[in-house]
């Protein structure tokens, strides 16, 4: 009889453990994947205008509560008074005692929420200074905040953070590590508290202060329900031909690519559903502040219509006090006003567009859930289904190029050699590459466009040619980047590192054409 071979009890531990393991990793994927899909489902995505509590003339909020998409408001703006830095004001006029008395503010809150609306409140703003700055003692900090979270009985704060505040390292820290610390406290309460984090934009994403300031909320452990973009206020950011609507969504786009970045960083790995869903955005109706930035009702069907597609959690708009039309009487109407947009449009007609879809409440979402999720494998790139060239490590890119990486098509923004389409920057001027979108089904490789002969000389071998010179080659414009003779142009699709020919763009044979 055949000697029986033994499993050493080594061996038996190990297959235990590499089982174990398969389960293990497995069924935390799929409970990962299953949360998310619950969270998700049961997501509501909500509306609010913000109100300037202090603007003149006061603008009644509770009244309108029962209204279509006036439901909901976020409040703003708390910040330091000028007497003390610890002690929270709105907005360095009225203390919370004086916003009692003088506008009856605590009253229509309430009266507001007899109608079925809801309230967050926002911290910050542009003019004021937000309490973290100068309010360093971490215990009178955090009591300030929680001064207003008791006082008008919230689960959601917003913190608009902008100039100094936004500048400010040490008063990024501080926030972070008192607003952690908050919500930790009520959590251990059985109480929710909602974190927006709401900062500028530009088409280009959040700045790097921007950034910084998100990576110390995740840093110091804050679940942030999201980030709030400002879709407003551009200026030379914005290119003159893009309307405001593009502008914004290409912030969106960026800032949620920068997000997942961030994310990333902190360890945590969400989804593309999930990062959406950690997205919001607030436009400036109307005039912005910035002369020829007018953010139009067009501007907002179309903008409302691609943030449900992706998923927004929540929109806003600054602000509830400027949606209605400015009088006959209002002479300039180009210079921003705090009660009326500046543009023709009946009452309401921009919360009514901004907020289709946006239904839910505030409350309803203030339970925030950091859902983990799997990091999708790394896809592998057909060049036979695939309409652009496949990026390599070694092949150098003209401004305007198209490739193709991971089953995306990105465009050289300036001649570039070397690096990665999808590499992990923050700020959009770190890479040359900009994300056009993905490869679509079905696409095939786009015929390589030609121009007639005549337009350049047709490449001779025995020919010099000095870098610059430009070619034609079975009708395909070549341009050569280093001296060459006798390497022929057909080398460059076969072998475009070590040929010192390369193809024209199709964007730049467009242009000759057109000039021709």
């Amino acid at each position: 009889m055949a000697n029986k071979r033994r499993l050493s009890p080594v061996r038996v531990i190990l297959a235990v453990l590499i089982l174990a393991g398969i389960f293990y990793f497995g069924s935390k994927n799929i409970r990962r994947w299953e949360e998310e899909r619950i969270i998700m489902s049961t997501r509501d995505p909500w509306f609010a205008s913000y109100v300037d509590v202090t603007a003149k003339p006061q603008y009644p909020f509770e009244q309108n509560a029962n209204l279509e998409n006036q439901g909901n408001v976020v409040l703003a703006f708390i910040v330091s008074s000028s007497e003390d830095a610890c002690t929270p004001s709105w907005g360095n006029y009225y203390s919370l005692d004086e916003a009692n008395d003088e506008l009856d503010l605590d009253r229509r809150i309430a009266r507001l929420r007899q109608l079925g609306g809801s309230v967050a409140v926002s911290f910050g703003g542009q003019l004021n200074d937000e309490l973290a700055i100068n309010c360093k003692d971490f215990n009178k900090l955090k009591e300030a905040y929680k001064s207003i979270i008791d006082r008008y009985d919230i689960d959601t704060i917003d913190f608009d953070i902008e100039g100094e505040g936004l500048s400010n390292p040490d008063a990024i820290k501080r926030r972070a590590k008192v607003i952690a610390d908050l919500q930790k406290e009520f959590r251990s309460n059985d109480k929710n508290l909602a974190v927006w984090l709401t900062l500028p934009v530009t088409p280009q994403g959040l700045t790097e202060s921007g950034t910084n300031a998100v990576a110390s909320m995740l840093s110091n452990g804050i679940d942030l329900s999201g980030v709030n973009i400002m879709t407003m206020d551009y200026g030379e950011s914005r290119q003159a031909d893009q309307t405001m609507q593009y502008a914004s969504e290409r912030a969106l786009i960026e800032t949620h690519r920068q997000l997942g970045i961030l994310y990333d960083q902190a360890h945590i790995s969400l989804s593309d559903t999930a990062l959406w869903a950690k997205l919001g955005a607030t436009p400036m109706i109307g005039q912005n502040d910035i002369l020829g930035e007018i953010f139009t009702l067009d501007d907002a069907k179309g903008f409302n219509e691609f943030t449900l597609a992706k998923g927004l959690t929540r929109m806003s708009m600054w602000s509830a006090n400027r949606d209605i039309k400015c009088g006959d009487n209002y002479v300039n109407i180009t210079v921003v006003s705090d009660s009326c947009s500046g543009i023709k449009q009946e009452q309401f007609d921009f919360a009514n567009t901004l907020g289709q879809g946006f239904s839910g409440d505030i409350s309803s979402n203030s339970s925030t859930i950091t859902i983990e999720s799997p990091k999708t494998k790394t896809v592998t790139d057909d060049p036979a289904k695939s309409p652009y060239q496949i990026w390599t490590e070694n092949g150098t890119y003209l401004e305007g190029t198209k490739v193709v990486w991971h089953q995306n098509v990105y465009q050289a923004k300036w001649w570039t050699k070397g690096d990665i389409p999808d590499n992990p920057v923050l700020q959009a001027y770190q890479t040359p590459w900009q994300l056009v979108g993905p490869v679509l089904p079905g696409e095939k490789p786009i015929p390589q466009p030609t121009l007639p002969l005549g337009t350049y000389p047709v490449w001779d071998g025995t020919v010099i040619y000095d870098a610059g010179e430009r070619v034609l080659f079975n009708n395909v414009p070549y341009e050569a980047e280093w001296w060459t003779q006798g390497d022929s142009p057909a080398a460059a699709t076969s072998n475009p590192d070590s040929s010192p020919w390369i193809t024209l763009t199709k964007e730049q044979i467009e242009r000759i054409i057109e000039k021709k």
